[in-house]
């Protein structure tokens, strides 16, 4: 008999410590289960020392993380391993639930599982990737055949898996932290802005670093459409702590960027930054332009609305499935003069003033405690499974 109100330990464990969407998923999630009365305490390879950059309410676990060189696969292989000496300890694995939210993690606890050292493992998939390496491939696959339940995002992903895998999943979404985001100046702004050297003309902000998912390099060509018009509008790009390599894709980007004296003023790569500083970049920028290529959900578009910051972004899903036809402005990834459209059209009154208004309204309806309480009743049933 399943016990709704039992108090459950979660291990929840992510591929590394860096400010990427499924790292914030994972520390918002266990967030939310503590203050729902559980412990749940996230885990990740810390390859730098660090530490997580932004710190839960119960304390996390930083893995040792053995040194790697530049190859992808050789680094996964690592951080599996790394977490498997880990949890060799007994005492490392006193929980009721092992959660993985990517396949690094997932990896680990498929041997561990296999080896008899847990009954069962959840995961969360936030999004598949096409591989060349076939070990990536295979090991992208075994951390979702493996897993005894399956969470995603995003109807889209459910469906994928369901095509894919023959795997049922259940859909939990996302949330997000109206408190640590939102509209309302803060006096760090001015502060922030001028660390980064952001100025008053139209900014728009672009979040991902520059990788091709992200689509950084049409946004750059859009942008550069809309500066012919806007010759004190600024590009801001934060983030890019990847464990994956875009050196190729960064390249060309410099490239373009490094072609023309008016984009290389305007254009500001500012790499992973502080994630205290986030609240007031998107306060700072006039738009966030999203128009990725592929997403898991893109957390970053409620980050963006909750602080009203209207947003850009592709008329794909998952984006589709959550919001509006008139919540954002749409464009087409592919099209840069349908992302240089958009661009312009969102900066203009008064279409501007009112995305800013109805973004704050539309965030509000994403509760974390909501994506939490969609995680329980299998939480539960995996405990009951390792009893039977």
């Amino acid at each position: 008999m399943i016990d709704p109100s039992r108090r459950l330990s979660i291990a929840i464990l992510a591929h590394s410590t860096n400010p990427r969407g499924g790292v914030v998923h994972a520390l918002e999630l266990a967030d939310a289960l503590t203050l729902l009365g559980h412990e749940a305490v996230v885990h990740a390879p810390d390859s730098h020392g660090r530490g997580f950059f932004r710190t839960p309410l119960t304390p996390a676990v930083t893995v040792m993380a053995a040194p790697v060189g530049h190859d992808v696969a050789e680094m996964v292989e690592a951080r599996i391993a790394d977490y498997l000496r880990h949890f060799d300890k007994p005492a490392h694995r006193d929980f009721d639930v092992f959660h993985a939210q990517d396949s690094i993690s997932g990896n680990a606890l498929a041997v561990l599982k296999q080896r008899g050292l847990i009954p069962a493992f959840a995961r969360t998939v936030h999004h598949i990737d096409q591989f060349a390496d076939p070990r990536l491939a295979k090991w992208q696959d075994r951390a979702i055949a493996a897993a005894d339940e399956l969470f995603v995002v995003s109807r889209m992903w459910q469906q994928t898996l369901q095509v894919e895998f023959g795997r049922t999943s259940v859909v939990v979404g996302n949330g997000v932290d109206t408190n640590r985001f939102s509209a309302a100046r803060a006096a760090e702004d001015a502060e922030i802005a001028a660390r980064y050297d952001i100025g008053d003309g139209p900014v728009l902000l672009a979040i991902g670093g520059v990788e091709a998912r992200k689509n950084t390099v049409a946004i750059v060509a859009a942008f550069q459409q809309l500066l012919a018009i806007h010759p004190d509008a600024q590009l801001v790009i934060a983030g890019g702590a990847s464990l994956l390599d875009h050196a190729d894709y960064q390249r060309g980007f410099e490239t373009i960027v490094r072609s023309s004296p008016a984009l290389e003023r305007a254009v500001l790569r500012l790499g992973p930054v502080k994630d205290a500083d986030m609240p007031s970049l998107y306060r700072l920028a006039k738009a966030l332009v999203f128009p990725s290529l592929k997403e898991g959900f893109g957390l970053v578009v409620l980050e963006a609305m909750a602080s009203g910051t209207p947003v850009v972004t592709s008329r794909i899903v998952p984006f589709t499935e959550y919001l509006g036809d008139n919540d954002v402005v749409w464009c087409d990834p592919l099209n840069v003069g349908s992302i240089a459209n958009a661009m312009m059209t969102v900066i203009s009154e008064p279409l501007h003033s009112r995305l800013k208004r109805l973004g704050v309204l539309v965030a509000r309806q994403f509760d974390w405690s909501r994506t939490a309480e969609a995680h329980l009743p299998f939480y539960h049933a995996l405990t009951e499974r390792q009893h039977a």
